[in-house]
């Protein structure tokens, strides 16, 4: 089988269930230059990712050669996923690969995509209808065939057949089409609005009149790809409608450090806000080299009075562990308290179904060390399951309490590189606002993957946020600037000082 997807605009949440499901099945995708390269992690990692994208005059492959490709993969007993930007059939050329793949007597789908003809003008805030201004609307390619020799567009009867026009592909000829507009009889002062890579963190619309626009779009310097909307609907933006580009951290870039397991919750709150997100995980959690000390602590669960959790891979890894042994919460003894760090942490093992009995007002290991102080820790046994490597604070101070402290390793916190080419690129161009850094582990491991003296340089035009005193005592101690920490030393206190520090600081970037 053979799938003609749509990918969408460009914003990868817009991509439908049912392409997902294709791309789950493919064996071989072929995707476009405007597909979102997100949308290939839904691949198989064994399918075979073949690239075909169409740059304005610098073509990969010609629509002919595309168009074998899909019969060979086909003819190959494949299953085919052909990823295309927007929707297959408006003005994507899915009809031809359709056509292709009927002589060829090759099966296949279609599956409908979100255009950008409708996505880009309403993440600008442009409805492409509107009761009492526009109860029609025609989409109308801008490029048209070159080898036709003839033009199809009539722009006369284009020009008065309805209220809202929406031009794909039109932003190299937008001087040619606002005079034809306005030769056929379309008043000179009817608002227009391009929007350049709509539905991205990278949008940026220019808006104008017919008389203006081609002018308007020069100075900005805007370039393809855009969509071109005409008509009074676009003045509904200046009405408030432009919610996407409203958003605090629109057109910021972040940089998350966290390790990837642990990324999602930082870079979709800040995608939310509308930070374009580029995860550079320098931590890998993997499982400690031995899991004997741990096991041995499982074994003897009933001699521990408190079990203090101090991160959720700490959670995670001790409960799996637990289950590795055929066990449950139920294993803990009755009468044992559990301690948490932080709030996500209690959070997790809320979930689990446990009950937190101790939470520190500040969560770092000094401040849970003056929680516990309400409870007699003399001869008191404690299980700390934790990284293999971590802060001596918390299991010393125990001790000086006249606790026997037991600190098995639960995981180990794995350097990683993945992705250290990309952001070393991005950082020395400029086009980073801030790096963000969760633990003092992914402090030591970024400044690990560069050295010392080049992660410093790295970051002199960019801004730090640390989500707390100690992990930014630590980027300090390295060398590096810090310009923020969370209030609370949590991902939503990060999040609130990343905000606070990016909307504070005007955005000079103009691409």
């Amino acid at each position: 089988m053979i799938y003609l997807v749509g990918s969408g605009p460009g914003d990868p949440g817009l991509f439908t269930l049912k392409g997902v499901r294709c791309m789950e099945e493919a064996d071989a995708v072929v995707y476009d230059r405007l597909a979102p390269k997100a949308l290939l992690g839904y691949a198989k990692p064994e399918a075979e990712k073949i690239y075909v994208g169409k740059k304005p005059g610098n073509p990969t492959m010609s629509q002919g050669e595309i168009n074998d490709l899909l019969v060979e993969k086909g003819r190959a007993g494949m299953t085919v996923v052909r990823l295309k930007g927007g929707d297959p059939y408006i003005f994507g050329r899915g009809g031809e690969e359709a056509l292709a793949l009927k002589r060829a007597e090759l099966p296949f789908e279609v599956v409908p995509g979100v255009t950008s003809g409708v996505a880009a003008p309403a993440y600008a805030g442009i409805p492409v209808t509107h009761r009492n201004v526009a109860t029609s609307v025609a989409f109308v390619t801008g490029h048209e065939d070159p080898t036709k020799g003839n033009q199809d567009v009539d722009w006369e009867k284009l020009a008065n057949g309805a209220d809202t026009l929406v031009l794909y592909m039109g932003v190299g000829r937008l001087e040619e089409i606002s005079k034809g507009l306005i030769a056929a009889g379309r008043n000179p002062d009817t608002p227009v609005a391009c929007v350049r890579w709509g539905t991205v963190p990278e949008q940026r619309t220019i808006q104008g009149t017919l008389k203006d626009i081609a002018d308007r779009v020069a100075e900005a310097g805007l370039k393809p790809p855009a969509i071109i909307v005409v008509g009074d609907v676009v003045a509904l933006r200046e009405r408030g409608l432009d919610w996407y580009e409203r958003r605090p951290l629109f057109g910021r870039r972040v940089v998350v450090t966290r390790a990837r397991a642990q990324a999602g919750e930082l870079s979709a709150d800040l995608e939310k806000l509308g930070a374009q997100v580029h995860e550079f995980p320098t931590i890998e959690i993997s499982p400690p080299e031995d899991f004997g000390p741990l096991d041995a602590a499982i074994r003897d669960l009933d001699s521990f009075s408190l079990i203090v959790f101090t991160s959720v891979n700490g959670v995670e890894a001790f409960l799996k562990r637990l289950q590795h042994h055929g066990l449950d919460l139920r294993a803990l003894p009755r009468e044992a308290k559990v301690a948490a760090i932080g709030p996500a942490t209690a959070q997790r093992i809320e979930q689990a179904g446990l009950r937190v009995d101790v939470l520190p007002e500040e969560y770092r290991a000094e401040a849970l060390i003056e929680a516990l102080g309400a409870h007699p820790l003399a001869g008191e046994r404690v299980l700390i399951p934790r990284a293999k490597v971590a802060r001596e604070v918390l299991p010393e101070k125990l001790r000086k309490a006249g606790a026997e402290v037991v600190v098995p390793p639960a995981y180990e916190s794995v350097p990683s590189t993945e992705g250290k080419e990309e952001v070393s690129l991005r950082l020395q161009s400029g086009e980073i606002d801030c790096v963000t850094f969760t633990a003092s582990s992914t402090v030591e491991n970024f400044v690990g993957a560069f050295g010392a003296e080049e992660a410093a340089r790295l970051l002199v035009g960019t801004r730090v946020a640390c989500i707390g005193p100690i992990t930014a005592d630590t980027a300090r101690k390295h060398g590096l600037r810090v310009d923020a920490e969370g209030k609370e030393y949590t991902i939503v206190g990060l999040i609130e000082a990343v905000t606070g520090l990016l909307t504070a600081d005007p955005l000079k970037r103009g691409e």
